[in-house]
Protein backbone atom coordinates (compact mmCIF):
# COMPACT_ATOMS: atom_id res chain seq x y z
CA UNK A 1 0.00 0.00 0.00
CA UNK A 2 1.53 3.28 -1.11
CA UNK A 3 0.65 6.06 1.31
CA UNK A 4 1.39 9.70 0.51
CA UNK A 5 1.36 12.04 3.53
CA UNK A 6 1.13 15.72 2.69
CA UNK A 7 2.52 17.77 5.56
CA UNK A 8 5.07 16.97 8.29
CA UNK A 9 3.38 18.71 11.20
CA UNK A 10 2.35 16.95 14.38
CA UNK A 11 -0.21 14.70 12.67
CA UNK A 12 1.63 13.91 9.45
CA UNK A 13 4.91 13.18 11.22
CA UNK A 14 3.21 10.96 13.81
CA UNK A 15 1.59 8.85 11.08
CA UNK A 16 4.85 8.54 9.12
CA UNK A 17 6.70 7.45 12.26
CA UNK A 18 4.01 4.88 13.08
CA UNK A 19 4.29 3.42 9.57
CA UNK A 20 8.10 3.50 9.60
CA UNK A 21 9.49 -0.02 9.21
CA UNK A 22 6.06 -1.64 8.87
CA UNK A 23 5.93 -4.36 6.21
CA UNK A 24 3.43 -3.86 3.41
CA UNK A 25 3.58 -0.05 3.46
CA UNK A 26 5.46 2.36 1.20
CA UNK A 27 5.34 5.94 2.54
CA UNK A 28 6.12 9.26 0.83
CA UNK A 29 6.19 12.28 3.18
CA UNK A 30 5.89 15.64 1.41
CA UNK A 31 6.60 19.02 2.98
CA UNK A 32 7.73 22.43 1.71
CA UNK A 33 10.28 22.57 4.56
CA UNK A 34 12.90 19.89 5.19
CA UNK A 35 12.30 20.02 8.92
CA UNK A 36 9.54 19.55 11.48
CA UNK A 37 8.59 22.75 13.31
CA UNK A 38 7.57 22.77 16.97
CA UNK A 39 4.87 25.41 16.68
CA UNK A 40 4.09 25.98 20.39
CA UNK A 41 7.49 27.65 20.83
CA UNK A 42 7.42 29.99 17.82
CA UNK A 43 6.81 32.89 20.18
CA UNK A 44 10.10 32.18 22.00
CA UNK A 45 11.99 32.28 18.70
CA UNK A 46 10.26 35.59 17.90
CA UNK A 47 11.29 37.10 21.25
CA UNK A 48 14.92 35.85 21.18
CA UNK A 49 14.42 33.22 23.87
CA UNK A 50 15.29 30.26 21.63
CA UNK A 51 17.20 29.70 18.44
CA UNK A 52 15.18 28.50 15.44
CA UNK A 53 17.29 25.33 15.21
CA UNK A 54 16.29 24.39 18.78
CA UNK A 55 12.65 23.86 17.79
CA UNK A 56 13.27 22.39 14.32
CA UNK A 57 14.28 18.83 13.47
CA UNK A 58 15.45 17.60 10.01
CA UNK A 59 12.94 15.18 8.49
CA UNK A 60 15.61 13.14 6.77
CA UNK A 61 17.31 12.59 10.12
CA UNK A 62 14.05 11.22 11.56
CA UNK A 63 13.92 8.62 8.78
CA UNK A 64 17.66 8.25 8.22
CA UNK A 65 17.66 4.45 8.42
CA UNK A 66 14.13 3.87 7.19
CA UNK A 67 13.48 1.19 4.58
CA UNK A 68 10.01 2.35 3.58
CA UNK A 69 9.67 6.12 4.25
CA UNK A 70 10.82 8.61 1.61
CA UNK A 71 10.95 12.38 2.19
CA UNK A 72 10.17 14.82 -0.60
CA UNK A 73 10.87 18.57 -0.33
CA UNK A 74 8.13 20.06 -2.51
CA UNK A 75 5.05 22.26 -2.63
CA UNK A 76 1.76 20.71 -3.66
CA UNK A 77 0.23 22.42 -6.68
CA UNK A 78 -2.81 20.25 -7.36
CA UNK A 79 -4.56 17.00 -6.50
CA UNK A 80 -6.15 14.70 -9.07
CA UNK A 81 -8.35 12.37 -6.98
CA UNK A 82 -9.77 10.60 -10.05
CA UNK A 83 -6.21 9.58 -11.06
CA UNK A 84 -4.82 9.09 -7.53
CA UNK A 85 -2.14 11.69 -8.26
CA UNK A 86 -0.47 14.48 -6.31
CA UNK A 87 1.08 17.18 -8.53
CA UNK A 88 3.98 19.01 -6.87
CA UNK A 89 6.39 21.64 -8.16
CA UNK A 90 8.97 18.85 -8.50
CA UNK A 91 7.17 15.74 -9.71
CA UNK A 92 3.93 13.76 -9.96
CA UNK A 93 3.39 11.26 -7.16
CA UNK A 94 0.84 8.44 -7.33
CA UNK A 95 -0.83 6.96 -4.26
CA UNK A 96 -3.14 4.25 -2.98
CA UNK A 97 -3.95 6.32 0.11
CA UNK A 98 -3.51 10.08 0.50
CA UNK A 99 -3.40 11.77 3.91
CA UNK A 100 -3.74 15.56 3.93
CA UNK A 101 -2.03 16.99 7.02
CA UNK A 102 -1.23 20.41 5.58
CA UNK A 103 -2.22 22.35 8.69
CA UNK A 104 -3.36 25.96 8.64
CA UNK A 105 -1.99 29.38 7.79
CA UNK A 106 -2.74 32.85 9.14
CA UNK A 107 -6.25 34.13 8.37
CA UNK A 108 -6.39 37.87 7.67
CA UNK A 109 -10.10 37.58 6.74
CA UNK A 110 -9.55 39.08 3.30
CA UNK A 111 -7.95 42.30 4.54
CA UNK A 112 -5.08 42.91 2.12
CA UNK A 113 -3.59 45.80 4.12
CA UNK A 114 -3.36 43.65 7.24
CA UNK A 115 -1.80 40.82 5.25
CA UNK A 116 0.80 43.20 3.81
CA UNK A 117 1.72 45.03 7.03
CA UNK A 118 1.07 42.78 10.05
CA UNK A 119 3.41 39.99 11.21
CA UNK A 120 2.01 36.45 11.17
CA UNK A 121 3.64 33.72 13.23
CA UNK A 122 2.78 30.36 11.70
CA UNK A 123 6.27 29.22 10.74
CA UNK A 124 9.84 29.40 12.01
CA UNK A 125 10.72 31.80 9.20
CA UNK A 126 7.87 34.15 10.16
CA UNK A 127 8.94 34.04 13.82
CA UNK A 128 12.48 35.01 12.78
CA UNK A 129 11.14 37.84 10.62
CA UNK A 130 9.28 39.22 13.61
CA UNK A 131 12.37 38.96 15.82
CA UNK A 132 14.57 40.78 13.31
CA UNK A 133 11.99 43.52 12.78
CA UNK A 134 11.57 44.09 16.53
CA UNK A 135 15.31 44.37 17.09
CA UNK A 136 15.78 46.59 14.05
CA UNK A 137 13.02 48.92 15.30
CA UNK A 138 14.86 49.49 18.59
CA UNK A 139 18.19 49.92 16.83
CA UNK A 140 16.58 52.68 14.79
CA UNK A 141 14.54 54.19 17.65
CA UNK A 142 17.43 56.06 19.30
CA UNK A 143 17.93 58.13 16.12
CA UNK A 144 14.33 59.42 16.12
CA UNK A 145 13.92 62.91 17.57
CA UNK A 146 10.17 63.40 17.07
CA UNK A 147 8.29 62.15 20.18
CA UNK A 148 5.25 60.94 18.22
CA UNK A 149 7.36 59.02 15.73
CA UNK A 150 9.39 57.48 18.57
CA UNK A 151 6.21 56.33 20.32
CA UNK A 152 5.02 54.76 17.08
CA UNK A 153 8.34 52.93 16.76
CA UNK A 154 8.19 51.52 20.31
CA UNK A 155 4.51 50.55 20.54
CA UNK A 156 3.65 46.90 19.87
CA UNK A 157 0.15 45.59 19.23
CA UNK A 158 -0.72 41.89 19.45
CA UNK A 159 -4.09 40.95 17.92
CA UNK A 160 -5.74 37.78 19.25
CA UNK A 161 -6.10 36.67 22.84
CA UNK A 162 -5.65 32.94 22.31
CA UNK A 163 -2.60 31.01 23.56
CA UNK A 164 -0.26 32.48 20.90
CA UNK A 165 -1.34 36.07 21.57
CA UNK A 166 -1.14 35.67 25.33
CA UNK A 167 2.25 33.99 25.24
CA UNK A 168 3.91 36.43 22.84
CA UNK A 169 2.49 39.40 24.78
CA UNK A 170 3.90 38.07 28.05
CA UNK A 171 7.30 37.38 26.47
CA UNK A 172 7.46 40.89 24.99
CA UNK A 173 6.55 42.38 28.37
CA UNK A 174 9.40 40.49 30.02
CA UNK A 175 11.80 41.72 27.32
CA UNK A 176 10.65 45.28 28.01
CA UNK A 177 11.20 44.85 31.75
CA UNK A 178 14.40 42.80 31.93
CA UNK A 179 16.33 43.00 28.67
CA UNK A 180 15.69 46.03 26.47
CA UNK A 181 16.56 48.73 29.08
CA UNK A 182 20.03 47.18 29.43
CA UNK A 183 20.55 46.90 25.67
CA UNK A 184 19.27 50.38 24.87
CA UNK A 185 19.95 52.60 27.91
CA UNK A 186 19.34 55.74 25.82
CA UNK A 187 15.65 54.80 25.38
CA UNK A 188 12.97 55.28 28.04
CA UNK A 189 11.07 51.98 28.02
CA UNK A 190 8.53 53.30 30.49
CA UNK A 191 6.98 54.90 27.43
CA UNK A 192 6.83 51.60 25.51
CA UNK A 193 3.32 50.13 25.32
CA UNK A 194 2.30 46.56 24.60
CA UNK A 195 -1.36 46.12 23.66
CA UNK A 196 -3.24 42.83 23.45
CA UNK A 197 -6.48 43.17 21.47
CA UNK A 198 -9.15 40.47 21.74
CA UNK A 199 -12.52 40.53 20.00
CA UNK A 200 -14.26 38.38 22.62
CA UNK A 201 -14.91 39.18 26.25
CA UNK A 202 -11.99 37.19 27.65
CA UNK A 203 -8.51 35.94 26.86
CA UNK A 204 -7.92 32.20 26.29
CA UNK A 205 -11.52 31.80 25.19
CA UNK A 206 -11.36 28.01 24.83
CA UNK A 207 -10.09 27.49 28.37
CA UNK A 208 -11.88 27.75 31.72
CA UNK A 209 -13.12 30.99 33.22
CA UNK A 210 -10.44 30.75 35.93
CA UNK A 211 -7.69 30.39 33.34
CA UNK A 212 -9.03 33.32 31.34
CA UNK A 213 -9.24 35.56 34.40
CA UNK A 214 -5.80 34.53 35.64
CA UNK A 215 -4.13 35.04 32.26
CA UNK A 216 -5.55 38.57 32.05
CA UNK A 217 -4.38 39.28 35.60
CA UNK A 218 -0.88 37.96 34.85
CA UNK A 219 -0.60 40.03 31.64
CA UNK A 220 -1.65 43.22 33.39
CA UNK A 221 0.82 42.45 36.17
CA UNK A 222 3.55 42.36 33.51
CA UNK A 223 2.41 45.70 32.12
CA UNK A 224 0.41 44.58 29.06
CA UNK A 225 -2.66 46.67 28.22
CA UNK A 226 -5.41 44.09 27.60
CA UNK A 227 -8.31 45.38 25.50
CA UNK A 228 -11.27 42.97 25.35
CA UNK A 229 -14.30 43.22 23.03
CA UNK A 230 -12.03 45.08 20.62
CA UNK A 231 -12.15 44.43 16.87
CA UNK A 232 -9.55 45.55 14.34
CA UNK A 233 -10.76 47.32 11.23
CA UNK A 234 -7.54 48.06 9.36
CA UNK A 235 -3.79 48.60 9.60
CA UNK A 236 -1.68 50.63 7.16
CA UNK A 237 1.76 49.93 8.63
CA UNK A 238 1.77 52.95 10.94
CA UNK A 239 -1.69 53.13 12.50
CA UNK A 240 -4.10 50.39 13.52
CA UNK A 241 -7.77 51.34 13.27
CA UNK A 242 -10.40 49.75 15.49
CA UNK A 243 -14.08 49.19 14.75
CA UNK A 244 -15.09 51.55 17.58
CA UNK A 245 -13.21 54.40 15.90
CA UNK A 246 -10.12 54.41 18.12
CA UNK A 247 -6.61 54.19 16.69
CA UNK A 248 -3.20 53.09 17.97
CA UNK A 249 0.02 54.34 16.38
CA UNK A 250 2.46 51.48 15.89
CA UNK A 251 4.90 50.06 13.38
CA UNK A 252 4.59 46.52 14.78
CA UNK A 253 1.38 44.47 14.73
CA UNK A 254 1.56 40.76 15.52
CA UNK A 255 -1.46 38.96 14.04
CA UNK A 256 -2.60 35.93 16.05
CA UNK A 257 -6.33 36.33 15.52
CA UNK A 258 -7.26 33.47 13.25
CA UNK A 259 -6.19 30.60 11.02
CA UNK A 260 -7.42 29.03 7.80
CA UNK A 261 -6.70 25.60 6.38
CA UNK A 262 -4.19 25.09 3.58
CA UNK A 263 -6.41 23.49 0.94
CA UNK A 264 -4.77 22.30 -2.30
CA UNK A 265 -6.44 22.75 -5.67
CA UNK A 266 -8.45 19.78 -6.93
CA UNK A 267 -10.90 19.08 -4.11
CA UNK A 268 -14.67 19.52 -4.33
CA UNK A 269 -15.44 23.02 -3.03
CA UNK A 270 -18.75 21.78 -1.62
CA UNK A 271 -16.75 19.93 1.05
CA UNK A 272 -15.02 23.09 2.30
CA UNK A 273 -16.55 24.81 5.34
CA UNK A 274 -15.79 27.93 7.33
CA UNK A 275 -12.13 28.48 8.08
CA UNK A 276 -11.05 26.48 5.01
CA UNK A 277 -11.64 23.13 6.69
CA UNK A 278 -12.59 19.96 4.81
CA UNK A 279 -15.56 17.82 5.84
CA UNK A 280 -14.65 14.28 6.86
CA UNK A 281 -16.43 11.21 8.20
CA UNK A 282 -15.70 9.66 11.58
CA UNK A 283 -12.72 7.76 10.14
CA UNK A 284 -11.13 11.04 8.91
CA UNK A 285 -11.90 10.27 5.25
CA UNK A 286 -13.11 13.06 2.99
CA UNK A 287 -16.85 12.67 2.51
CA UNK A 288 -17.44 10.61 -0.61
CA UNK A 289 -13.88 9.26 -0.78
CA UNK A 290 -12.49 5.94 0.39
CA UNK A 291 -8.78 6.69 0.09
CA UNK A 292 -8.24 10.40 0.94
CA UNK A 293 -7.92 11.31 4.62
CA UNK A 294 -7.68 14.70 6.31
CA UNK A 295 -6.30 15.27 9.81
CA UNK A 296 -5.42 18.13 12.13
CA UNK A 297 -6.28 21.80 11.60
CA UNK A 298 -7.49 21.08 8.06
CA UNK A 299 -10.14 18.54 9.10
CA UNK A 300 -13.75 19.31 9.99
CA UNK A 301 -15.39 16.32 11.67
CA UNK A 302 -18.74 16.56 13.43
CA UNK A 303 -19.28 14.26 16.41
CA UNK A 304 -21.85 14.26 19.23
CA UNK A 305 -19.26 15.72 21.59
CA UNK A 306 -17.93 18.21 19.02
CA UNK A 307 -20.85 19.17 16.73
CA UNK A 308 -18.94 22.21 15.42
CA UNK A 309 -15.69 20.34 14.75
CA UNK A 310 -12.70 19.61 16.95
CA UNK A 311 -10.36 22.25 18.37
CA UNK A 312 -7.43 23.01 16.09
CA UNK A 313 -4.70 21.79 18.42
CA UNK A 314 -1.80 19.35 18.04
CA UNK A 315 -3.32 16.62 20.22
CA UNK A 316 -6.29 16.25 17.84
CA UNK A 317 -3.97 15.78 14.85
CA UNK A 318 -1.83 13.25 16.72
CA UNK A 319 -4.82 11.17 17.83
CA UNK A 320 -6.33 11.22 14.33
CA UNK A 321 -3.01 10.04 12.90
CA UNK A 322 -2.92 7.14 15.35
CA UNK A 323 -6.46 6.11 14.41
CA UNK A 324 -5.66 6.16 10.68
CA UNK A 325 -2.61 4.00 11.35
CA UNK A 326 -4.72 1.47 13.24
CA UNK A 327 -7.37 1.35 10.50
CA UNK A 328 -4.83 1.06 7.67
CA UNK A 329 -2.96 -1.66 9.51
CA UNK A 330 -6.19 -3.62 9.98
CA UNK A 331 -7.16 -3.07 6.34
CA UNK A 332 -3.76 -4.30 5.16
CA UNK A 333 -3.91 -7.33 7.44
CA UNK A 334 -7.42 -8.57 6.68
CA UNK A 335 -7.52 -7.68 2.98
CA UNK A 336 -11.30 -7.91 3.07
CA UNK A 337 -14.01 -7.34 5.64
CA UNK A 338 -12.89 -5.33 8.63
CA UNK A 339 -14.55 -2.99 11.06
CA UNK A 340 -13.57 0.66 10.78
CA UNK A 341 -12.91 2.32 14.13
CA UNK A 342 -14.45 5.78 14.52
CA UNK A 343 -12.54 8.73 15.89
CA UNK A 344 -13.32 10.01 19.38
CA UNK A 345 -11.14 12.78 20.72
CA UNK A 346 -9.73 12.31 24.22
CA UNK A 347 -9.13 15.77 25.62
CA UNK A 348 -6.15 15.57 27.97
CA UNK A 349 -6.26 19.24 28.88
CA UNK A 350 -4.99 22.63 27.73
CA UNK A 351 -2.41 25.09 28.96
CA UNK A 352 -0.77 28.42 28.25
CA UNK A 353 2.16 30.31 29.72
CA UNK A 354 2.27 34.05 30.30
CA UNK A 355 5.73 34.56 31.71
CA UNK A 356 8.23 33.59 34.39
CA UNK A 357 6.43 31.46 37.00
CA UNK A 358 3.10 32.40 35.40
CA UNK A 359 0.97 29.86 33.52
CA UNK A 360 -2.47 28.26 33.55
CA UNK A 361 -3.40 24.59 33.11
CA UNK A 362 -6.84 23.00 32.74
CA UNK A 363 -7.33 19.22 33.07
CA UNK A 364 -10.83 17.94 32.18
CA UNK A 365 -10.80 14.56 33.97
CA UNK A 366 -10.64 14.87 36.88
CA UNK A 367 -11.61 18.53 36.55
CA UNK A 368 -8.55 20.38 37.80
CA UNK A 369 -7.09 23.84 37.38
CA UNK A 370 -3.59 25.03 38.18
CA UNK A 371 -2.10 28.50 38.00
CA UNK A 372 1.18 30.22 38.78
CA UNK A 373 4.49 28.46 39.41
CA UNK A 374 3.17 24.86 39.50
CA UNK A 375 1.31 25.34 36.20
CA UNK A 376 4.44 26.90 34.70
CA UNK A 377 6.53 23.85 35.68
CA UNK A 378 3.91 21.53 34.14
CA UNK A 379 3.94 23.59 30.94
CA UNK A 380 7.75 23.49 30.70
CA UNK A 381 8.00 19.75 31.42
CA UNK A 382 5.40 18.77 28.83
CA UNK A 383 6.81 20.96 26.08
CA UNK A 384 10.32 19.73 26.79
CA UNK A 385 9.19 16.11 26.39
CA UNK A 386 7.36 16.81 23.11
CA UNK A 387 10.32 18.43 21.33
CA UNK A 388 12.00 16.09 18.83
CA UNK A 389 15.60 15.10 19.46
CA UNK A 390 17.69 14.76 22.62
CA UNK A 391 20.03 17.53 21.44
CA UNK A 392 17.14 19.94 20.90
CA UNK A 393 15.70 19.15 24.34
CA UNK A 394 19.10 19.77 25.93
CA UNK A 395 19.60 23.13 24.19
CA UNK A 396 16.06 24.28 24.99
CA UNK A 397 16.49 23.32 28.64
CA UNK A 398 19.87 25.08 28.84
CA UNK A 399 18.42 28.23 27.25
CA UNK A 400 15.49 28.21 29.65
CA UNK A 401 17.78 27.83 32.66
CA UNK A 402 20.11 30.56 31.40
CA UNK A 403 17.18 32.91 30.82
CA UNK A 404 15.66 32.09 34.19
CA UNK A 405 18.73 32.80 36.30
CA UNK A 406 20.17 35.72 34.30
CA UNK A 407 16.91 37.45 33.32
CA UNK A 408 18.41 37.68 29.85
CA UNK A 409 18.21 36.19 26.36
CA UNK A 410 21.40 35.78 24.39
CA UNK A 411 19.96 35.43 20.88
CA UNK A 412 19.31 39.04 19.94
CA UNK A 413 20.99 38.78 16.55
CA UNK A 414 19.98 40.43 13.29
CA UNK A 415 21.00 38.47 10.21
CA UNK A 416 20.77 40.22 6.85
CA UNK A 417 21.16 38.85 3.34
CA UNK A 418 23.39 40.89 1.06
CA UNK A 419 21.19 41.08 -2.03
CA UNK A 420 24.17 41.61 -4.27
CA UNK A 421 26.00 38.49 -3.13
CA UNK A 422 23.32 35.80 -3.10
CA UNK A 423 24.43 32.38 -4.31
CA UNK A 424 23.41 31.54 -7.84
CA UNK A 425 20.24 29.47 -8.12
CA UNK A 426 20.70 25.92 -9.42
CA UNK A 427 19.20 25.22 -12.85
CA UNK A 428 15.68 23.77 -12.92
CA UNK A 429 15.81 20.18 -14.13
Amino acid sequence: MKIVIAGAGFGGLRLARKLNGKAGFEVVLIDRFNYHQFQPLFYQVATAGLDASNISFPLRKVFQNSRNVKVRLASILELKPDQNLVITDQEKISYDVLVLALGADTNFFGNEKLAANAFPMKSTVEALNLRHSLLQNFEHAHTIQDAEELQKQMNIVVVGGGPTGVEVSGALAEMKRDVLPKDFPELDFRKMNIYLLEGAGKTLGTMSERSSAQSKKYLEKLGVTVMLNTLVKDYDGEKISLVDGKTINTRTVVWAAGIKGNIPIGLDKALIVRGNRIKTDRQSRILGSNNIYVIGDLAYMETPKYPAGHPQVASVAIQQAELIYSNLKMQQKKRGEYKWVEFEYRDKGSMATVGRNLAVVDIPRPRLHFGGLFAWLIWMSLHLMLILGVKNRLFVFMNWMYNYFTYDQNLRLIFKVDRGKQPAKPPVI
